[in-house]
């Protein structure tokens, strides 16, 4: 027999979205949001000269500078107010995550509840600052070292650009969290989601272009098509697929009533770590090609260049390099994000164990087994995901846009929204649902 929240799911419909006003406010008030970030990337930073922008960055879209402005939303290839976007907070919350595990004190502030939380996100802040910071002004003084892109080059523009810079990443930050606050979905996937869609329309208008002119046939643009619907597929599968421990509670007694005893299951997830691990090792392979082309190829010696050709998009050590590097930083997050021990620590506390497991040091021996092996399957599925369109793109020209790391993301950010409407649609039905039996319990009682 089905629950009472799947009886609930089940009945969920247009007319039951029309009446939940306040999910509308949320979902207009992230449109709304989100409307705001787009027209952001639209707006140049202050003594930058177009046209020598454009054609410098042709000449190094296939870089980190393509991935960061895929992430971006198109505004590193316009140098907008918001070129850095919100990779700084995304790359302070990492390792405000790492330090937590290390350093005794963060470690601490995490247990402590909201109030652990609240000082740990003002950090992470902080670190937001400084390493935008750091990265605004590397991205200046590369600026001025391109001839004609920069209008009047000197400290003045060096300084006004750091300003604007950091000044867009921190009101993307705060913008995001108002969208996690106010609106539906979490806020900073949500502004990564917006720049990936925004580009999706030209690259599948490249793709046809590339069609029409006779450069890709029509067999090869159905494959990709094929290729693209099948990893969307296989990313829901193996996005929603969890490896459930079975958690028993023994029974209990309350005053004179003896309660029985519960079960329930500690979920697994098969991707622990998300899209972090295809980005990190996306970034790490790009950037000596991207240092490499700010620089003159007669300054670096033979071996270096001949380093750098090879990895190149599409080449056999950056393949093998970007699977292995994924395979890495999937083992590495999950270990940072998920702690067996602490996991154990909270059942042994609550009265849980896992039948047949001894209550505490064995019972998170046992959930990190179970992880590790969960977490090696997880890694396989990104690297086959991520690689499979760099084959595409490398032997026929896909757009880059097209890439497993944008439909990743995409597909991951539509499941954790669509999921939060359905949780607001449920809590509105119950609403719905105890309102009418105090009505009826009002009628009975004054009968």
């Amino acid at each position: 027999m089905a629950s009472a929240a799947e009886q609930l799911a089940a009945n969920l419909n247009f007319s039951a979205f029309a009446k939940a006003e306040d999910l509308k406010k949320r979902i207009w008030f992230t449109l709304g949001a989100l409307l705001v970030y787009r027209l952001g990337t639209y707006i140049p930073m202050p003594g930058i000269n177009p046209d020598a922008l454009a054609q410098a960055f042709q000449q190094q879209s296939t870089g980190i500078l393509g991935l960061f402005n895929m992430f971006s939303g198109g505004a590193v290839g316009r140098m907008a107010i918001f070129a850095l976007g919100i990779m700084p907070y995304i790359s302070a919350s990492i390792i405000i995550q790492l330090m937590t595990s290390v350093i005794p004190s963060l470690e601490q502030l995490k247990k402590e509840g909201e109030q652990g939380r609240k000082v740990i996100n003002q950090y992470t802040r902080y670190g937001t600052v400084l390493l935008a910071t750091v990265q605004a002004y590397g991205i200046a003084a590369g600026l001025q070292t391109q001839p004609g892109i920069v209008v009047d080059p000197g400290i003045f523009f060096q300084v006004s650009a750091v300003i604007t810079l950091v000044g867009g990443t921190m009101f993307l930050m705060w913008l995001g969290e108002q969208i996690t606050a106010r609106g539906i979905g979490n806020g900073i996937s949500l502004i990564i989601f917006a720049g990936i869609v925004a580009h999706l329309p030209s690259a599948i208008a490249n793709l046809l272009e590339l069609g029409r002119t006779g450069a890709l046939s029509t067999a090869v643009i159905l494959l990709v098509i094929v290729v693209a619907v099948a990893c969307i597929a296989v990313i829901v599968f193996f996005e929603r697929a969890q490896r459930r421990l079975l958690i028993q509670y023994p029974k209990r007694q309350v005053g004179n009533r003896m309660f029985q005893g519960d079960t329930s299951h500690l979920p697994l997830k098969l991707n622990t770590a998300g899209v972090i691990p295809p980005i990190f090792a996306s970034s790490l392979l790009l950037l000596p090609v991207t240092i490499a082309n700010f620089t003159s190829t007669a300054d670096l010696p033979g071996w270096a260049s001949a380093t750098i050709a090879s990895l190149g998009h599409g080449q056999p050590l950056y393949m093998a390099m970007y699977a292995g590097l994924i395979a890495f930083f999937a083992f590495f997050y999950t270990a940072v994000v998920f702690n067996p021990k602490d996991t154990a620590d909270n059942l042994k506390k609550h009265g849980g164990f896992i039948p047949g497991i001894r209550p505490g040091e064995r019972t998170a021996e046992y959930i990190d087994y179970v992880l590790t092996r969960i977490t090696v399957v997880g890694a396989i599925y990104l690297v086959i995901i991520c690689l499979l369109p760099e084959f595409l793109i490398s032997a026929v020209g896909v757009p880059f846009y097209l890439g497993g790391t944008s439909l990743l993301i995409v597909v991951s950010v539509t499941m954790d929204t669509v999921a939060q409407v359905q949780g607001h649609l449920l809590a509105h039905q119950y609403e719905g649902l105890v309102k009418k039996a105090k009505l009826r319990g009002g009628r009975r009682g004054a009968r």
